[in-house]
Order: structure tokens, then C-alpha cells, then sequence
């Protein structure tokens, strides 16, 4: 079974967890994803299957959106309602002082990553060291962010939630401790939610009750999308028999005689066969004039 499963990650499950089952259900042994989801986070989490597996090295650095709540007043080791407290502040926010604080949040930014995330530091993961009580320092990273909003905020509760557009590699948690922080309080997330991620949102998302429903029911194949469906953000071209022959023998094509194909140097394209067959992934030699096999996907 080839292509991807756009799964509502549920709690409680790890990534890991959601692709075993995943690949149980489908039938399938070779599986992967294309971005890690916390245990606590919910949400979009396409699933590769098949030969599928084989599109994650030239996935672009899709942008991913969240939902994400909070509350302010406490900050936890974690960054989230998983933790324990670390501290507190007893200031009172305004929604007015959070919309004042939330440019500065907006475009290229530096984040200090968390203890609590995969991020290797001299061979070690920091989640490891956090797990015996040890700090280490860690050197910012950029992530860009391209919307940020306040969806809601009650000044009482100190409680509210925002939606943001980002990078991959931006840690939400530490966002909103940093918004906290510029607001002269601290803070923690309380849940996260993605609602889009490489090109799929929520609403084309099936949940495990729904697979494991279809697994039983045999029609499960009728939630499973064509391994092409990630790369709808490149340009598409229809290549000739002989053409199709060629490149799925890996030999290069001239770009003049590929019709709509584009010339800027390194582009990417999806390549089709004459009877619109997806055949793969080319790139583009602009000084040669070729264009290259990047990848080919049989059995599409």
C-alpha cells in the first residue's frame, strides 16, 4: 500500500505510536512521518506508506499551523501542564499588554531550545538530561514565524489561546514562555493542537477510531492519498512516451523539449507519464538544459 494517511494524531500517543498502529492497520511494514507530534499534542499527522516512505528527504520545510492554549501565572520544567512547577508570578496580564508583545514574536526569530525536546547536545538528547535534573546551556536557533494571533484571553483566569503559522523547528511552548516572560509573567502551554501541516489540514484528517473502523470494514485504500499529493506545491509537467521510458531508466531529459517545463536552475517538478502517471520527481539543470531524475516512485 502506497501513499499517505493524513491522521488526527490523538493524546496520548507518541508519533511512534501512531505510526505502529498505523502500519498495522494498513497493512503495511514500511511507514514513517514527516514531523514529530508530542505525546500531549492532537492533530494533523500525515503518515507515509509504502513507497511513500521514500518522499521524506525532499519534503520542503513546510510551514505547519497551531491552536495553541495557555495560562499564565506559572511556568513549568516542561513548558507544558505536563510539568512541575518552576515559577510563578502573581501580575496580573492584560489582553492589551499580550497584543502589545505579540509583534515582536512575528518573522525571524531566535529561540533557546527546551530542555524537554530531542535536540542533541554533545551526543546526548536533552529530554535525557532533563530526566536526571541536569542543565545545559543551548545555543538560540531561527524559526521564522508567520502569523501569530490572539484568539482568546480572559484577564480573570489568565487563560487564553492563540493560532500561529510557523517553521519547522518552532517550539510553541517556548513561544508562549517568551511572550509570558515580555509581559513580566511567566507561562506554560496547556494544549496543542496542529491543524495543517505539508499542504493537508484537520479537515482531511481521519481519526484512529475511523481507521480502525475502515481496517475492519476492509476500506481503508479510500483514505489513502497518491504519494503526489505532497508535492502539489511543484510545478507538473507531462513528459512523452519514449520521454517516460527514459526517465524512469533514470536518464535525464532536455528541458526545451519537455513542454511547460520550467528553467530556473535546481527547480522542482512532479513528472508524468502520457497517461498522467506520476512517475517521480525531476530537477532541473539550467546551464545543461536537463532535467534530471530526483526521484522516482513506481507503483503510482
Amino acid at each position: 500500500m502506497n501513499g499517505v494517511l493524513v491522521l488526527d494524531k490523538p493524546e496520548g500517543f507518541t508519533s511512534f505510536d501512531a505510526v505502529a498502529l498505523m502500519r498495522r492497520l494498513c497493512g503495511e511494514r514500511k511507514a514513517g512521518h514527516t514531523g514529530t507530534l508530542d505525546p500531549m499534542a492532537t492533530g494533523v499527522l500525515p503518515i507515509l506508506l509504502g513507497s511513500g516512505t521514500k518522499a521524506i528527504p525532499f519534503l520542503a520545510d513546510n510551514e505547519k499551523e497551531y491552536e495553541a492554549s495557555f495560562s499564565l501565572g506559572v511556568r513549568m520544567d516542561t513548558g507544558d501542564r505536563t510539568g512541575t512547577p518552576v515559577a510563578r508570578s502573581e501580575k496580573k496580564v492584560t489582553r492589551e499588554e499580550l497584543e502589545k508583545a505579540l509583534p515582536a514574536f512575528r518573522g525571524d526569530i531566535l529561540q533557546i531550545p527546551p530542555m524537554y525536546s530531542a535536540v542533541s547536545v554533545n551526543g546526548q538528547r536533552l529530554y535525557q538530561l532533563a530526566r536526571k535534573g541536569v542543565e545545559v546551556e543551548r545555543a538560540p536557533r531561527p524559526v521564522r514565524v508567520d502569523e501569530l494571533e490572539l484568539l482568546a484571553f480572559s484577564e480573570e483566569e489568565q487563560t487564553g489561546s492563540l493560532r500561529m503559522r510557523c517553521s519547522k523547528g518552532t517550539y510553541v511552548r517556548v513561544l508562549i514562555e517568551d511572550l509570558a516572560a515580555a509581559c513580566g509573567s511567566e507561562g506554560h502551554m496547556t494544549a496543542l493542537r496542529r491543524v495543517a501541516a505539508c499542504g493537508f489540514t484537520l479537515e482531511q484528517a481521519v481519526t484512529v477510531e475511523a481507521m480502525r473502523a475502515r481496517a475492519e470494514e476492509g476500506t481503508v485504500q479510500q483514505v489513502i492519498r497518491p504519494v503526489e499529493s505532497l508535492f502539489e506545491n511543484l510545478r507538473a509537467v507531462q513528459v512523452s512516451p519514449a520521454q517516460s521510458v527514459r526517465f524512469q531508466n533514470g536518464g535525464a531529459l532536455f528541458t526545451a523539449r519537455v513542454p511547460g517545463c520550467p528553467k530556473e536552475d535546481a527547480c522542482r517538478c512532479r513528472v508524468y507519464g502520457p497517461d498522467r502517471r506520476f512517475l517521480g520527481l525531476g530537477a532541473v539543470h539550467a546551464q545543461e538544459g536537463l532535467l534530471t531524475v530526483l526521484r522516482l516512485f513506481p507503483g503510482e
